[in-house]
């Protein structure tokens, strides 16, 4: 069976520790893929490490609804892969390929955090309970997409915040999500700089607060403040 051609959309802002790598390794386990990095103004090397790498490089404002849409605009696979450049997936290509002789709709993956910490899978297996139960996934997960499911839902919103959490609310209603096991690794250096419990409460409660109605544009002034 021919593979299924598949695009990663990758969003960076100051990402030089990560973006480098990540595209080394996707290009080794995916060689096929198109590798579409969306840059929202770097000002370090951001740019300089990816452009050799990628398929192609991308500029766009700031905000990471607008660098996705700006990426998917120009995916030519058949399914887009919205990933965080300090994200690593696991998943071989055989693996995915296996997964998407399904032809899912939409999903997204099991997550895994880097930090060795004990707290770090607790964490981590909250974050998988919560997605599987809730059917809703935040973008450390890798969010696929069917292109044209994306395209005919109109894409990420125009928010500041929540954008992720927003989509897969709007995607769930037309088909439901495939969940991989395969684990993407992420990196706990937020939860790192912020501290581990006070991370945690902070997350949830922006994810409480949204729920309860409030807009994701006080939400961003607030993540931002933390």
């Amino acid at each position: 069976m021919s593979s299924t051609a598949i695009s990663f959309v990758i969003p960076v802002l100051n990402e030089e520790a990560c973006i480098g790598s990540l595209l080394q390794i996707l290009a080794r386990q995916y060689p096929h893929s198109q590798r579409l990095v969306v840059d929202g103004g770097s000002i370090d090397g951001s740019i300089d490490l990816a452009t050799p790498l990628c398929s192609r490089l991308i500029h766009s404002e700031p905000g990471r609804a607008l660098q996705m849409n700006a990426g998917a605009a120009l995916a030519s696979g058949s399914y887009i892969f919205f990933l965080h450049a300090d994200s690593r997936p696991t998943i071989t290509a055989d693996e995915l390929q296996r997964a998407l002789d399904a032809q899912p709709q939409w999903g997204f993956f099991t997550v895994k955090l880097s930090g060795a910490h004990w707290m770090f899978r607790v964490v981590e297996r909250a974050m998988n309970l919560r997605a599987g139960c809730t059917r809703v996934a935040t973008g450390d997960q890798m969010i696929f997409v069917r292109r044209e499911l994306f395209e005919s839902c109109g894409g990420f919103a125009d928010i500041p915040l929540m954008e992720d959490i927003e989509l897969c609310k709007r995607l769930r209603r037309k088909a439901g999500p495939q969940r991989l096991a395969q684990p993407v690794e992420t990196s706990s250096r937020r939860w790192e700089q912020g501290g581990i419990v006070r991370t945690v409460l902070r997350m949830w409660s922006l994810r409480l607060a949204y729920f309860l109605g409030a807009s994701p544009t006080r939400l961003k002034a607030f993540y931002a403040d933390g």
